[in-house]
């Protein structure tokens, strides 16, 4: 039995009707770490017109303090403009993207019976283009986009999520890959238990 099989089966016992699912986008459903590298490849040797040896690596997504590890020197708006250029770039890369099984095989069996919910820490217009690229987008009553504070603090999207829905955190099931985000969810009051780690 595939790992797919044993996620649907561990769920299956845990699951009624009346349970909500939220599904992270990036690394859970859909992986992305290779088309957002490309992206922010492409958007580095825009802003600096040179070319910068970047390695792909497989075990850490590229993320913004990733990109000031690489490129210490840079001013913040040169950051921010390639922040900005590696978000209109992404579109460039989805076919490098793809669906992950164990986590599509839940959503397209529970869409049909349960609300099902995406909850992502990416941006609007990027999680759009991605889940209309994959015919996901009908699969979900709600989605949930990156949301800062008034510090321009990224918040814990589970609260978010669950505030707005109005909610019990105990009728949620959640699929995540990442452990800050588990912690997040568990924060959030959604039990352990709760939480399927693809």
């Amino acid at each position: 039995m595939d790992k797919s099989n044993n996620l649907l089966q561990e769920l299956s016992q845990k699951i009624s009707n009346n349970d909500i699912l939220f599904f992270d986008m990036d690394g859970t459903l859909v992986d992305t770490d290779f088309a957002n590298y490309l992206s922010y490849k492409k958007a580095i040797e825009s802003v600096t017109q040179s070319v910068i040896k970047i390695s792909y690596n497989s075990e850490k997504r590229f993320n913004r303090s990733v990109l000031k590890g690489v490129i210490p020197n840079l001013k913040e708006t040169e950051y921010e403009k390639i922040i900005q250029e590696k978000e209109r770039y992404y579109a460039d890369f989805l076919p490098k993207t793809r669906l992950r099984k164990s986590a599509t095989d839940i959503l397209f069996k529970y869409s049909k019976t349960n609300k099902c919910v995406l909850i992502t820490n990416c941006r609007k217009d990027r999680a759009l283009i991605t889940l209309d690229y994959f015919d996901l987008t009908d699969k979900f009553s709600n989605i949930f986009y990156r949301q800062l504070d008034d510090n321009k603090k990224k918040i814990n999207k589970y609260k978010n999520a669950i505030s707005c829905l109005d909610i019990s955190p105990k009728a949620v099931i959640v699929i995540e890959n990442e452990q800050t985000e588990i912690l997040d969810a568990i924060v959030a009051g959604i039990p352990a238990e709760n939480i399927l780690s693809i």
